[in-house]
């Protein structure tokens, strides 16, 4: 008789919290959310019926407290724990704890966690099987890292032991380089993981990342699921996945499935794993096995028709896999987006603040796995997903390119996403093409984003006026009934001036008695007509051209309106500049600001040091990534504006630099 489970604590957020409850909720299942400070209003916290806040807003202070998860555990009569991805999913002291307490652990056992999720003692079993795998050392505190680098060689690769997702990962490429990279990748895994065990790995600057998913059963039985390919990425993280890999022939698939498959056999494995291998030509090598869900999971559901989450809950429940390996086949072609809080162009460091508007495309079906709504906040605290985005299509390129035009109809505002780049790799002939090696980024340089047109920015500016001209008029306290712009006289147009980016454009706009605007700007007079508005989305014909568009705004500073207006080829941000502009602006020359929100792990300099050009200033942390904020010239610091341990906003001043001759005057 198998143990029945009746309700489930799961000990994550955001999207993956969200997909393991409606799998949970489908089987008859209650589930238990657990919370940050500023996850309380998020979505997955109000879908769960039980929900018990940890109180604290880190993730050493939350879902990393082992003590807090048990205890809202027993609190509400949580009988399971599926951990998700990431936070305590393949931390072995956890598992055994859960176990210990007599609730069911939905995952593997503590041994095999212990001997596959530690990537170091994964490789040494490995290596044992006959799994080809690449050099590697481990940089205990007291080891000569030095020494190791040049056994195993350079290039290399830093490495946490613990947890995944690129957290705690540094490319060494010369030996000065090592010593940052090794305290960076120990401070990241310890943050991100609790764990701060660090190793060296040779480096291959040019392969594919194809992974084979395992399940595996109280009862012995053991099947993999096929190969995902999850070659492009950037910081060491997958950013798009596909399943089936377009580089895998059936033989290399029955080989990397039959070591996958073995590997799983010879620690006992049950539940879901992943075991990841580099690819190159027909030879590949062992990276390691991830014991728990993968980001990636619905990519191989879209070509099996499997739930895996659901294969979980009936392993964990002592029950047989509800197929068999000859069951399993592929079925078309599925690929992934992850849309991330990210600035593409400014080296895709992440982006945080309120989520004005979220909005699934209508173009055309997609799978929507996400962890936000209109309204939520995207905080600093932990990683910037946002949504994965998935399509499955009977061929490759279908797949590709109808996920495409669904990310470029997806509405997302009030936070710099990856969305765009996103759609230029998915459009990208060598993508099409299926050469999709781990360099694609830097050796393809596809567009970072969605570079728009002058006709494009001239509408966008037309519906932004639409819609605050209606605004004001809905808003008027006198005179309310008469149409926007109605004089008794002939009166100058309204003026009103945006910037895109360093792009200006002055719009005049005139209403006329039929209720029409004429539009006036770079020589071009156009007849504008409002054929619907509903809240933030407007029709709008221009010159016999119906156009729809979503427009949202947002006061960004004092006296500056932002604009986001969605059209039809994408996105566009415009700031309406005031009326009357501001006569005293202030400005600090040499001063480098934050890249991004975080907190000052620690500073480097004190006011009146002299720097030379790349030394390092101070060092920020935000959303469990580090960023060396390092000196552009040389010159002497005139303020240091923050100190170990400041939080500190997007954009905000950290230093100022001043040259020798300026400092010496004063």
């Amino acid at each position: 008789m198998s143990k029945r489970i009746e309700r489930l604590l799961v000990v994550n957020r955001g999207e993956i919290a969200r997909r393991i409850m409606r799998t949970a909720h489908n089987m008859g299942i209650s589930t238990v959310a657990i919370y940050s400070d500023g996850d309380v209003s998020e979505p997955f916290v109000g879908e769960a019926d039980q929900a018990v806040a940890l109180g604290g807003s880190s993730s050493l202070e939350t879902y990393l407290d082992q003590e807090k998860v048990l205890s809202a555990a027993r609190r509400t009569g949580a009988d399971a724990i599926h951990p998700g991805y990431g936070f305590l999913s393949e931390n072995t002291a956890f598992a055994a704890a859960v176990q210990d307490a007599g609730i069911t652990w939905i995952g593997p056992s503590a041994e095999a966690i212990s001997q596959m999720g530690d990537k170091l003692s994964s490789k040494e079993l490995m290596t044992k099987a006959g799994v080809p795998t690449l050099p590697s050392a481990e940089v205990s505190p007291d080891a000569d890292a030095k020494k190791l680098a040049k056994e195993i060689g350079y290039p290399l690769l830093v490495k946490a032991s613990a947890g995944g997702g690129g957290k705690g990962m540094r490319v060494v490429e010369s030996e000065g380089d090592l010593q940052d990279a090794v305290e960076g990748a120990r401070r990241e895994a310890g943050a991100s993981f609790g764990d701060d065990t660090i190793f060296l790995e040779r480096w291959l600057s040019s392969s594919r990342h194809v992974e084979i998913q395992v399940l595996g059963d109280s009862h012995g039985n053991v099947v993999h699921c096929f190969e995902r390919e999850c070659s492009i990425q950037r910081r060491h993280q997958k950013i798009i996945e596909e399943a089936p890999s377009p580089a895998v022939t059936p033989e290399i698939r029955e080989k990397m499935g039959a070591a996958a498959v073995a590997a799983a056999e010879a620690i006992g494995y049950t539940s879901a794993g992943t075991v990841e291998f580099l690819l190159d030509g027909e030879d590949f090598w062992f990276l390691e096995m991830n014991t728990r869900l993968q980001v990636e999971h619905p990519i191989t559901e879209e070509i099996t028709g499997r739930d895996l989450v659901r294969e979980q809950i009936l392993i964990a429940q002592e029950e047989s896999l509800s197929f068999s390996q000859d069951e399993l086949s592929i079925n078309g072609h599925a690929i992934e987006a992850r849309l991330y809080g990210e600035d593409p162009a400014n080296d895709f460091l992440p982006t945080a603040g309120p989520v004005l508007l979220f909005e699934r495309s209508k173009a055309a079906y997609a799978r929507y796995d996400t962890g936000i709504e209109t309204g939520s906040n995207v905080g600093i605290e932990f990683d910037p997903m946002l949504a994965k985005i998935v399509v499955h299509a009977p061929t490759r390129t279908e797949a590709a390119l109808r996920l495409a035009r669904v990310l470029e109809t997806t509405r997302v505002k009030g936070l710099t996403t990856n969305r765009d780049f996103l759609v230029s790799v998915l459009r990208n002939e060598s993508f099409l093409d299926g050469d999709t090696t781990t360099d694609f980024i830097e050796r393809i340089d596809p567009p970072r984003g969605w570079s728009a047109e002058r006709q494009d920015v001239i509408e966008a500016a037309i519906a932004a006026a639409m819609i605050a001209q209606g605004d004001r008029r809905a808003n008027a306290k006198t005179l309310g009934s008469l149409p926007s712009g109605w004089r008794n006289s002939i009166m100058p147009p309204e003026l009103v001036d945006f910037m895109v980016d360093d792009e200006a454009v002055s719009l005049r706009y005139q209403s006329q008695r039929d209720g029409s605007f004429i539009a006036m700007t770079d020589d071009l007079e156009l007849s504008v007509l409002i054929k619907s508005r509903h809240g933030k989305d407007i029709a709008v014909e221009i010159d016999g051209r119906l156009v729809p568009f979503t427009v949202v705004s947002e006061e960004v500073v004092a006296r500056d309106v932002r604009w986001i207006v969605h059209g039809p080829k994408g996105q566009i941000e415009l700031t309406e500049l005031p009326r009357f502009p501001d006569l005293d602006p202030a400005g600090l020359a040499g001063g480098l600001t934050a890249p991004m929100p975080g907190n000052v792990v620690d500073t480097y300099v004190s006011e009146g040091d002299s720097v030379e050009e790349g030394q390092l200033l101070l060092i920020l942390e935000g959303m469990k990534m580090e960023h060396r904020i390092e000196a552009p010239q040389s010159g002497v610091v005139s303020e240091l504006r923050v100190s170990k341990g400041d939080q500190v906003a997007n954009g905000e001043l950290l230093v100022v630099l001043a040259d020798e001759s300026e400092s010496d005057k004063k």
